[in-house]
């Protein structure tokens, strides 16, 4: 035998299928006897004639031994064989097979996969031998189609073939493809080849179909988040707030996520009492967006339930307290009260960066931050006092969180900070920007310093006072 066709021999194709593998055992007849001498402890050496045994090198590849006289002789090397075996495809095949068309264990094709063939007669005895390593079906049953239906119920992720007589011109067969079966084969051109190239292709079909299915229920799935997170976003309650002119501007941190830990409201009360509040859920994800959401709605419901100032700010830090998943979960918060004419506001300040305040005859500057309190679920006695502000003709006011002053500047590890956003609102406005263009050009401008995408999530609300 030719080195080429040492070892273990490779099935062969037959029209019904192909044989399986076959040990190929050394042939002793052929061997020479070994040279008249002295008995050796070592082996008794083989002439280079001699056929090689199952497994070893090619001529040539030889290692050495001594005899007892002393002479040296070569002797055979075992075949270290980097070739790997084919890649075997298991195939079940439910049905009785009159025409014992799977009767091999076996079908293969040149360069293919080999297709290891399982039988059953029916449904039942199907169910015991679907496993995670059984790649394809193959329906060979009188009710081909009622049988298709169990299967897809049984092996859902599993391809399926259907075996067909070709006497009724492809109807069963496109049906069967109609109804999920990845393709059919025609009993009478079952051989190695055909066999090994629908199984493969069947194999791959189910796959890109799984693919497709799951990619499907992921947009469907994302739709149905962004709709959802669309609906919980605020809308702003100011309906008889005349002269007043609100803005806003939303971006959470989490990638293709329309809502973050960040939160914001605007409302008038019936008094005509303006109310803005914003803040900030410690922490990133859907969790903390989840929370956000529940202190927004809580914090509308309190207010228009007559609750303000230190005694709502206390019910907010009971309502987190409650919903929160650990103790160590916190909330920053900025309240602020513009009264009914305008003139004049109240501010409370929970841990959260102070308001900016601007108007047409005074640059941009911080409210007064000295009196703030704590954030929200820190301290379980906390207090927070009233800052009061005084606001006089035009003024514009903007409300955000951290997020917007902690981006960086350049490729340092310089942030933006308070001052820095102070001084680009201002030069903005000195532009003549304002309303959602300035929050526009606020945000891009902080985007550019950043060199990037701000990581932490951002909410600015802007009220503006016209004469």
């Amino acid at each position: 035998m030719s080195a080429a066709r040492r070892g273990t021999e490779r099935p062969s194709d037959t029209h019904r299928g192909a044989q399986g593998r076959a040990g190929v055992p050394a042939d002793a007849s052929t061997r020479h006897d070994a040279p008249q001498e002295p008995p050796a402890p070592d082996p008794a050496p083989a002439s280079s004639s001699d056929p090689a045994p199952a497994g070893a090198t090619a001529a040539g590849s030889t290692s050495t031994g001594s005899t007892a006289a002393g002479q040296t002789l070569a002797l055979p090397r075992q075949r270290q064989d980097t070739v790997p075996d084919p890649l075997v495809l298991t195939l079940l095949v439910i049905g009785d097979d009159p025409a014992g068309a799977f009767t091999a264990p076996y079908f293969h094709e040149s360069g293919g996969p080999r297709i290891r063939v399982l039988r059953a007669r029916n449904l039942t005895a199907a169910g015991r031998l679907l496993t995670d390593d059984v790649h394809c079906i193959l329906l060979d049953l009188p009710d081909v189609l009622g049988g298709l239906q169990q299967v897809l119920r049984l092996a859902p992720g599993t391809a399926v073939l259907v075996l067909t007589d070709g006497t009724d011109d492809g109807e069963t067969a496109a049906e069967a493809v109609r109804v999920g079966a990845q393709d059919h084969l025609v009993r009478d051109s079952v051989d190695g080849g055909t066999v090994t190239r629908a199984v493969r292709y069947a194999v791959e079909r189910k796959r890109a179909d799984l693919a497709q299915r799951q990619l499907t229920q992921t947009r469907l799935l994302a739709q149905e988040n962004r709709r959802l997170e669309r609906g919980l976003l605020p809308t702003p309650l100011l309906e008889g707030a005349t002269g007043l002119r609100f803005a806003s501007r939303y971006r959470p941190g989490r990638s293709r996520a329309l809502l973050g830990g960040d939160f914001y409201d605007t409302v008038r009360t019936p008094d005509g009492t303006v109310h803005a509040m914003i803040g900030d859920v410690c922490g990133h994800g859907p969790d903390a967006a989840a929370l956000g959401v529940e202190l927004r709605i809580a914090w509308r419901a309190l207010t228009f339930a007559g609750l303000g100032g230190e005694e709502l700010l206390r019910t907010m830090q009971d309502v987190l307290v409650h919903e929160r998943a650990d103790e160590e979960i916190f909330a920053t918060l900025c309240g602020v009260d513009i009264a009914p004419d305008g003139r004049s506001a109240e501010l409370h300040l929970a841990g959260h960066p102070a308001p900016m305040l601007a108007a047409p005859d005074r640059p941009p500057a911080l409210l007064p931050f000295e009196a703030g309190g704590p954030a929200l679920g820190l301290l379980p006695d906390a207090s927070w006092d009233r800052i009061g502000v005084r606001l006089d003709g035009e003024w514009s006011l903007m409300l955000y969180t951290d997020g917007l002053i902690e981006g960086r500047i350049g490729k340092g590890t310089q942030r933006l900070g308070q001052e820095g956003m102070i001084g680009l609102a201002g030069q903005l406005m000195a532009a003549g920007l304002g309303g959602e263009e300035l929050l526009d050009a606020t945000m891009a401008k902080v985007r550019e310093l950043n060199g990037g995408e701000l990581t932490d999530d951002v909410a600015v609300v802007l009220l503006e006072r016209q004469a």
